[in-house]
């Protein structure tokens, strides 16, 4: 009976979360952002303030769920996340809510988004005050990405692509060796379990995991060193670092 009643409770607290979560985003897109616009006229200055309120806003999102019982969450290595700088973040992907938890914990991140999030009502306002980087463009995305990098944020990228499923790593896609290559910046490895498995690709999120899921976030104790050869074509090195980065990031969740 208790287990019963506390799955209810995660399944209401669920869409109660995401529902703030979808309200927050309209209100920092009529009320916040337009108001740092009258305040900040410097463009570089704006999507800055814009993040950080989106750095806390985050948080306190995550926190709601933790404290709700949603989900627990474990972030550790908070200072090492707070002082990154100008670094490629690399994750694996399990959840729907990872970029979310890692936005939460490095105050100056950026990320690429999916072009169709643009459209979404709940988050262009968003996209669009933040400056956060659209993958609609491909050659235009490496670009900004390298910007992005060079004025000291930290660049968020998942190389699989899109969420994985049971723990499982999807083969990854060439853009985050692309993406590194070209900048020529330093790599953060970042770890994320949860455990028991939820809100994973495919999956509604109103079919929460039987127990209380515990998101672990961590970064990797073993940095990846690719060992890069200036002489070769970059699609040689980029199909290079691909595969050591997938046998890296295979290794390193094994661990867990």
């Amino acid at each position: 009976m208790l287990s019963k009643l506390n799955y209810c409770w995660r399944v209401l607290g669920t869409g109660f979360c995401f529902s703030v979560f979808g309200l927050g985003g309209v209100v920092l897109s009529v009320l916040v952002f337009p108001l740092q616009r009258v305040c900040y006229h410097d463009p570089h200055v704006r999507q800055a303030r814009a993040r950080k309120v989106v750095h806390y806003s985050f948080r306190f999102f995550v926190a709601l769920m933790d404290t709700l019982g949603v989900i627990g969450f474990h972030v550790y290595d908070k200072q090492v996340l707070k002082t990154l700088k100008g670094e490629l973040v690399l994750a694996n992907h399990p959840s729907l809510i990872d970029v979310v938890v890692l936005i939460s914990a490095i105050p100056n991140a950026d990320c690429v988004v999916k072009a169709h999030l643009f459209k979404n009502p709940f988050m262009r306002g968003v996209i669009k005050s933040t400056g956060y980087i659209s993958n609609a463009d491909p050659q235009g995305l490496l670009e900004d990405c390298e910007r992005s990098l060079a004025q000291g944020n930290n660049l968020i990228i998942f190389p699989e692509g899109t969420r994985s499923h049971g723990g499982n790593l999807n083969r990854f896609k060439r853009g985050a060796a692309n993406i590194a290559l070209r900048a020529q910046c330093p790599i953060r490895a970042v770890l994320i379990t949860m455990q028991p498995s939820t809100l994973t690709k495919g999956v509604p999120w109103y079919r929460v995991a039987p127990v209380k899921a515990h998101m672990h976030l961590q970064v990797a104790q073993e940095q990846p060193q690719p060992r890069l050869q200036d002489e070769q074509p970059v699609s040689v090195q980029s199909r290079a670092l691909t595969r050591y980065l997938q046998t890296y990031f295979h290794n390193q969740v094994e661990k867990l």
